[in-house]
This record gives structure tokens, sequence and C-alpha cells, in this order.
């Protein structure tokens, strides 16, 4: 996997046109540098980058989705269990107990000093 990216700043820097008229001195850098920033009036437009590093890229993409993937069914699942206990027969009745029951404190409650 791809440890880390480099900024868009930070990487090499070619025009459209250069990319359009000096193709191969383009794939060249991008052998090079990984990936190339291809600018359009100074602004960049697209990044091109090698194969191996688009395969890393989408080999973490696709781990990424796999694991959210896992997530949301574990989170569906508990909220699935927790919304059948709410709709179960008894859910009422032990709502409503809870609320009748009077707790009681093993020790008197502090308030501070001034109280």
């Amino acid at each position: 996997m791809i440890t880390e990216l480099p900024k868009l700043e930070d990487l090499p820097r070619q025009t459209a046109s250069d990319v359009k008229n000096k193709w191969r001195e383009v794939v060249r850098e991008v052998r090079e540098a990984g990936s190339v920033a291809i600018t359009n009036h100074s602004a960049v437009e697209v990044v091109l980058v090698n194969a191996e590093a688009y395969r890393q890229l989408a080999a973490s993409a696709a781990a990424l989705k796999e694991r959210e993937a896992a997530v949301l069914e574990q989170l569906s699942a508990q909220f699935n269990q927790r919304l059948a206990s709410l709709q179960a027969p008894d859910a009422g009745d032990k709502a409503a107990a809870v609320f009748r029951r009077r707790g009681r404190l093993s020790t008197r409650p502090k308030a501070g000093t001034a109280f």
C-alpha cells in the first residue's frame, strides 16, 4: 500500500501543452517521480500517476470500502437488536417499572462546602 502521497503542491508540473507536444518526456517524468501534476493556465487540473501507484490507490480504496461495509453491517445489527428489544411485547411494562422504582443512594450526596 502507498504509505504517503506527496502533496499536490510538491509534485513536478507539466503544462497541458507540454503533455500534448512532449508526451515521451512527460511519461519519463511520471516514471521517475511517480506522478506529475498537469496544469492549465497555472492551475492543476489533472495528476498523472504511474500504473503501480494507481493499482495501490485502487487497492486502498477497495480495502476502505470493505472495512466501511463491515462497520456499517455491525452497526446495523446492533441497531436491529436494540430495536427488537424496544418492540418486544413487554418493553412498555419494563420501561414503566424503571420509572416507578425509587432509587436509593448508599451515601448522602455531597454538594460542596457551601451546602
